[in-house]
């Protein structure tokens, strides 16, 4: 276990680097026997704080975004050596684009990262305890993005309405997969 940060940051970075272009390392691959934590919380608005500062150095976070991995125990930052425990607040990214490219709807997360939704990567909405709708698309092996309130409004504007026996929805298409964004 590693208990200086500083090491563990090099090390994350580096195997991070090591990933050609914006290619990703085979993290779900990896298995290091040693890991511990660090003092990264991934807030509900996408930014990265480590030890009670932001991250402000973008290219860094995108780095760092490439390592994570999510675990039926947690998220991970995680190299072929070591594996570091990080917090999420909600969800480790943050979709602050939508676009429509004929059938299919391409987010862009604040990471970097360009998905669209489907059957691969659905696009969900949950309830917050306010009421308030908390929509998300699925990235990667289990990385969700939380949409922006922009970004959905967005997507209500592309939504059809369907009728249900509870009564109109709306909801979006995107190759070939439809998704509700709630009642009309």
């Amino acid at each position: 276990m590693t208990n200086d940060p500083k090491p563990a940051l090099d090390a994350i970075a580096q195997a991070a680097r090591q990933a050609p272009g914006r290619g990703l390392p085979p993290v779900h691959l990896w298995n290091p026997a040693h890991s511990g934590e660090i003092d990264i919380v991934i807030k509900s608005d996408g930014r990265w704080v480590h030890e009670g500062a932001v991250i402000s150095r973008e290219a860094l976070v995108r780095l760092f975004s490439t390592v994570l991995r999510k675990d039926p125990d947690g998220y991970w930052l995680v190299t072929p050596v070591e594996k570091m425990r990080v917090t999420v607040e909600d969800a480790p990214f943050v979709a602050v684009r939508v676009d429509r490219e004929g059938d299919a709807l391409t987010f862009t997360t604040n990471v970097g990262d360009v998905v669209e939704a489907g059957p691969e990567n659905p696009l969900r909405v949950e309830t917050a305890a306010d009421g308030e709708p908390r929509p998300y698309v699925h990235v990667r092996r289990g990385l969700e993005a939380l949409v922006t309130r922009p970004v959905f409004y967005e997507l209500v504007e592309m939504a059809q309405e369907r009728e249900t026996p509870q009564g109109p929805v709306l909801e979006v298409a995107s190759n070939g997969a439809s998704f509700a964004l709630g009642r009309a």
